[in-house]
């Protein structure tokens, strides 16, 4: 049954569904990477699509910009369209020295400045981490395809644009590689709902070094996570 957000009926996603924060990513990877592709959501621009990918049935939507965006897909695609498992792909910017752009890094746990956790009541501070299962696959198959991944900790920011522009400083310090914006709700949802998630993330920025994507490039070029990604079709 069709949701607010998205206009789908069960059945229409697969177990897994890729998320790219860009609708253009998914409708990206739909036409080059999947085959018999149907289009399964469009609501607010938010486009979405199930088809195959070596013979595996897989989908991919859209997630938007934020916690708030990817919290109502993710808990709606868990909840009302029988998605087992979630694969965040998305920019990320580049924290630590070890990382340069374009470097590909799973998102084992993700810290955060939001308050998304205080829903939940809890008497203390939540650690949204990532699938075990997932990741340990997703490593395996970045190995399979001779890709070199980064495994470790990240930062979920509800701020793009920050007023102290040297606050990543003191995240570096505590060993986390680099900083997006949906992991943290993506794995708390997956938490309260009892299913799976990951983040797979490419390097788009660094804070430390000046090599830049263009919008275009993370649009169309971010091949690698995006092969590792697809290969969770069932």
């Amino acid at each position: 049954m069709s949701t607010v957000h998205i206009g789908a009926e069960k059945g229409d996603f697969a177990k897994t569904v890729l998320m790219p924060g860009d609708p253009l990513r998914a409708k990206y990877i739909a036409e080059n990477f999947l085959t018999d592709v149907k289009q399964v959501n469009g609501v607010r621009g938010m486009l979405g699509y199930t088809g195959y990918y070596e013979g595996k049935k897989i989908s991919v939507m859209g997630s938007g910009m934020g916690m708030p965006s990817i919290g109502i897909y993710s808990y709606e695609l868990f909840t009302e369209f029988d998605v087992d498992n979630i694969i965040r792909i998305g920019s990320a910017g580049g924290y630590s020295e070890k990382l340069h752009v374009r470097d590909v890094v799973l998102a084992q746990a993700a810290c955060t400045n939001s308050n998304y956790a205080v829903q939940y009541g809890l008497q203390g501070t939540f650690a949204p981490i990532a699938d075990y299962g997932l990741l340990k696959q997703a490593e395996a198959y970045a190995k399979e395809l001779g890709i070199n991944v980064v495994v470790g900790n990240t930062l979920s920011s509800d701020m793009f644009y920050n007023a102290d522009p040297d606050a990543w400083k003191k995240w570096a310090e505590m060993g986390v590689l680099a900083v997006e914006m949906e992991a943290a709700a993506l794995y708390m949802n997956a938490a309260k709902t009892g299913k799976k998630a990951l983040a797979i993330l490419t390097i788009s920025d660094h804070f430390i070094y000046t090599d830049i994507t263009t919008a275009e490039e993370r649009e169309t070029t971010l091949n690698d996570m995006i092969k590792i990604a697809l290969k969770f079709g069932e």
